[in-house]
């Protein structure tokens, strides 16, 4: 859907919670398309000036206001080569500085003062991406904006695509694996959490859980050691209902014995395997 909808000439908004792929989708994508991409990371400081460039000073005052002492933005450089422009958390972004895109959405074109017109090449295309569900400093996007873009809902994998996610990864396999992916995908539906864990959180937990067994001389690692990984990795990425007395700790550990006492649904070694490849261990 992204390839078509990118070729069809079209801007798109990549709408999903965190660590669902948006960033690696589209890198793959503008890779196959041989597009360079311009990345911006949306806040509340990103200001119209540094979204799309500025004079420099400096050179104003030697030779006063032209081309030549204008220093592009990323939405300039993106309009003038045919790149993609990605803004993350793109619902973070004020709307001042949204209002900025509409010009270069609406006719390929923005005016900038004392520069003129920088009309985009045939490539350029807007990329955004944003959480739906993180409400805590965030703004709604302007229907200028939504109405002159696409929208992609992306979703968590399932959980065989997670599990593979996870091995890829870390190089490891087998029970860490399956118990760190249930982990994960428990607090996302679990009652007592608001916002629950991505594939990220089972990672950590499995590099985790693999660096404790060898400093611990325990392999495989048992129910202690693998809550203290549990609890490291999940705890911080955890956002609990206000009306809940229960903590993060609570539910990782309630989380963990379920998926200790379920039986295994996918083959692979127990923790004690061989180690990880060298760039597993690396990141560990």
């Amino acid at each position: 859907m992204l390839a078509a909808t990118l070729s069809s000439g079209c801007h798109i908004v990549l709408e999903g919670p965190p660590g669902t792929g948006k960033s690696t989708l589209l890198r793959a994508v503008a890779d196959g398309a041989g597009l360079g991409v311009e990345f911006v990371e949306g806040n509340a400081e990103l200001t119209p000036g540094r979204l799309v460039g500025h004079h420099d000073p400096a050179l104003v005052l030697e030779a006063g206001y032209t081309p030549d002492t204008f220093v592009d933005g990323p939405l300039i450089s993106a309009l003038r080569e045919g790149r993609l422009l990605y803004i993350e958390e793109f619902n973070r972004v004020p709307e001042e500085t949204l209002n900025v895109l509409v010009g270069a959405l609406a006719e390929g074109e923005i005016h900038v003062p004392r520069l003129g017109r920088v009309r985009a090449r045939p490539s350029f295309r807007l990329i955004a991406a944003m959480n739906p569900f993180d409400a805590v400093g965030t703004a709604r996007v302007s229907q200028a904006i939504a109405d002159r873009m696409s929208r992609i809902a992306i979703g968590y994998q399932d959980k065989e695509r997670e599990r593979e996610i996870v091995r890829r990864e870390t190089g490891l396999e087998g029970r860490d694996v399956e118990v760190g992916v249930a982990i994960a995908r428990g607090t996302r539906t679990h009652g007592a959490v608001r916002l629950g864990s991505s594939v990220r959180g089972a990672i950590d937990m499995v590099r985790l859980a693999y660096g404790l067994a060898d400093l611990r001389s325990e392999r495989p690692l048992g129910r202690e050691g693998l809550l203290d990984a549990a609890v490291a990795s999940f705890s911080g990425r955890l956002r609990m209902h206000e009306d809940q007395d229960r903590t993060a700790e609570e539910v990782i550990a309630e989380l963990l014995d379920a998926a200790l006492s379920a039986p295994p649904d996918a083959p692979g070694r127990a923790s004690g395997g061989p180690p990880p490849p060298p760039a597993a261990a690396a990141a560990r």
